[in-house]
């Protein structure tokens, strides 16, 4: 299996295990599910005295999203006008990392070329996305993007292909 960190914060943003759809060559979009966490009853043999069995346990029963959960990926805001200057500053800093990585000059335009238009498709469709950070809510680190599919029932996330690096595990 393999986990994709984020390059900036080093959080756990998702893994192979998904299955990852690379679109407009910069981004990956997954499927994700809502599930049920807690309510675990556990059964340890002994017979509930009958005072005890009065007295009900509410265990926390919630539906969680999958991927959100399983990565701890953090809700955060933003208005278009701060999403939009984070986004900037992000790919600047992404565009700076992959020079340093020795990317060549195209990979770096392909790059650039695809973020634009993903970015265009965000910011028209801007009031439908949610936006979640990873577990240490750094500030330098990837927004990962959450939305519904066209049958408004399906949530899928999107994390930014060149703000990864691969871990095996």
């Amino acid at each position: 299996m393999i986990i994709y960190k984020d390059i900036f914060s080093d959080d756990e943003i998702i893994s192979d295990s998904y299955d990852l759809k690379l679109v407009d060559g910069v981004v990956y979009e997954a499927d994700c599910a809502m599930i049920t966490e807690g309510a675990v009853e556990v059964d340890i043999g002994a017979n509930a005295s009958a005072e005890e069995a009065d007295e009900g346990v509410e265990d926390a029963v919630q539906k969680v999203n999958n991927i959100v959960h399983s990565f701890r990926l953090q809700e955060t805001q933003f208005d278009k006008k701060s999403y939009l200057t984070h986004l900037k500053g992000y790919m600047k800093k992404i565009k700076q990392y992959m020079q340093e990585n020795g990317k060549s000059e195209e990979e770096i335009k392909e790059f650039e070329t695809g973020a634009q238009k993903f970015a265009q498709k965000v910011v028209k469709s801007f009031g439908d996305w949610e936006f979640l950070t990873g577990e240490s809510m750094d500030v330098d680190g990837m927004v990962v993007l959450l939305n519904y599919r066209e049958d408004g029932t399906t949530p899928y996330v999107v994390v930014w292909k060149h703000g990864l690096k691969e871990m095996k595990v």
